[in-house]
């Protein structure tokens, strides 16, 4: 599974100037945050893959002209075809506004969302619009990331954690950064794009799970 991650800057190469060949075949595109809706629905019809997004701190224009097409996975554990990804969109709250969150606030989000992780035996992918505190974030509160997310990063032990917000040209920019559980993090600014074999996350209804194992398998035999 091929997967195009964006966040931040609509990139003029894939916008623009775009060529079919730069990208190759993509399965998944996943939208970190502070993307123009216009830009994720060119992107979903020139590669004809499915579109998940969270919210950034500066969309609320999704709130009158949401992604066409996409499914918003911002607080939400979501399910697709087998790999399993919790997203949680916003930033440090440093003004009033809406997509913005107290550390507190985004760790009441989080732990919401535990339930539904443990029953699904887990997570392959966070995706977040913040970094995790201390990997890719600034001193600034505006660009500050989540201490919580460290927790999810360590109860979970994804194999991928997706973020943006922190830009390439703030002079603090790191692709990629290895976290103490395993997963890799990375800062999807502009765009990246990585492959999940088969045997990065255990495929449609085979989390090990019995309970969702078995729902999935019930919800698969009603739609057949």
């Amino acid at each position: 599974m091929r997967i195009l991650a964006v966040a931040d800057n609509e990139e003029k190469s894939l916008w623009d100037y775009y060529d079919k060949t730069r990208l190759g075949k993509i399965d998944l595109i996943i939208s970190c945050g502070d993307i123009d809706p216009r830009y994720l629905d060119f992107l979903v019809s020139m590669t004809n893959a499915d579109l998940l997004y969270i919210r950034g701190n500066h969309d609320s224009i999704y709130d009158v002209t949401p992604p066409p097409g996409g499914v918003c996975i911002d607080g939400k554990v979501y399910d697709y075809h087998g790999v399993r990804i919790m997203g949680l969109g916003g930033s440090q709250k440093y003004k009033e506004g809406k997509d913005m969150y107290t550390e507190r606030k985004m760790s009441s989000r989080a732990a919401k969302l535990f339930p539904k992780a443990d029953l699904m035996n887990g997570i392959d992918i966070l995706a977040t619009h913040a970094p995790v505190r201390g990997y890719g974030d600034m001193e600034d509160l505006c660009h500050r990331g989540f201490e919580c997310f460290e927790d999810i990063l360590n109860r979970y032990k994804p194999r991928y954690m997706l973020h943006g917000h922190v830009h390439k040209e703030y002079g603090h920019f790191q692709r990629e950064r290895q976290h103490p559980s395993g997963t890799k993090i990375i800062n999807v600014c502009g765009f990246y794009i990585f492959e999940l074999k088969n045997t990065d996350y255990p495929g449609h209804g085979k989390t090990g799970s019995f309970l969702y194992d078995l729902i999935v398998r019930l919800r698969t035999r009603q739609k057949a």
